[in-house]
């Protein structure tokens, strides 16, 4: 779905209470405001509920980010209170984050845990992967499941231990996988200048406030490429959300 048409009236809620929204973030629509001036999440969902309690101003807490090119499930906070538990939980390890991604080239392993030191070079907005003792280095852990492979592609589940900045596009492409469509990282030139292979499928977390644990699935836009080579339905929950995103 092109960012030029991302409005309002296109956002999916799947969820809200007097605490957080859960919605799903299009593929190439910014998390929050930045430099290239498009609509992006915080201000859309902002929106959304000021349109829904008719206010002119309301809180909203961006608690946690996705890339520009990733798509999928994000949850925000609508009260302070609320922002701050969840932050608590990310830093905890109870905010539980899955993804699904379309690599070129198949792993090795077919499952492994992947830790690697990674530090962001600001002005080229590319990160790399650094010796640990490095400075400003920050650990990053992932581990990913192989579940299936096409014509030297991969469909691969990934859990995230921690939230760094492009964290699995540069872990992947450090095992010589990179994602689908993933120029900066060294993808396959076939694929460039298709949507990123890289989706937020599935966000858990301890409701903020009634305790109650929270789980979230959403599958790519599976009728578009790369999602559309492989059998989504086998690998998630059959009542998951499937957003329409295409053109």
């Amino acid at each position: 779905m092109a960012n030029r048409q991302f409005t309002v009236d296109d956002l999916i809620v799947l969820h809200e209470d007097r605490h957080v929204i859960v919605v799903v973030k299009p593929a190439n629509v910014p998390s929050q405001a930045d430099e290239s001036g498009d609509a992006d999440m915080l201000t859309v969902v902002k929106q959304h509920l000021m349109k829904e309690y008719d206010k002119e101003s309301v809180y909203c807490g961006l608690v946690h980010r996705l890339d520009r090119p990733t798509g999928g499930v994000m949850v925000f906070a609508k009260t302070s209170k609320a922002a701050e538990r969840l932050c608590a939980q990310i830093k905890s390890g109870e905010f539980e984050k899955t993804y699904f991604c379309v690599t070129c080239g198949v792993p090795r392993e077919k499952s492994a845990t992947l830790v690697h030191y990674l530090k962001k070079n600001e002005v080229k907005n590319v990160v790399m992967v650094v010796p640990m003792l490095t400075e400003g280095a920050k650990k990053a852990e992932l581990h990913y499941d192989v579940l299936e492979t096409k014509q030297g592609f991969a469909l691969v589940r990934v859990k995230l231990f921690t939230g760094r900045s492009h964290q699995i596009r540069v872990q992947m492409a450090t095992i010589g996988c990179p994602l689908f469509g993933d120029a900066k990282y060294g993808a396959d030139p076939r694929t460039v200048g298709r949507d990123l292979g890289l989706w937020a499928t599935e966000l858990r977390f301890v409701h903020p406030v009634s305790k109650e644990m929270m789980n979230f699935i959403v599958y790519p836009p599976e009728d578009t490429v790369p999602w559309k080579a492989f059998e989504l339905g086998k690998y998630l929950n059959v009542s998951a959300i499937k957003p329409m995103y295409n053109d």
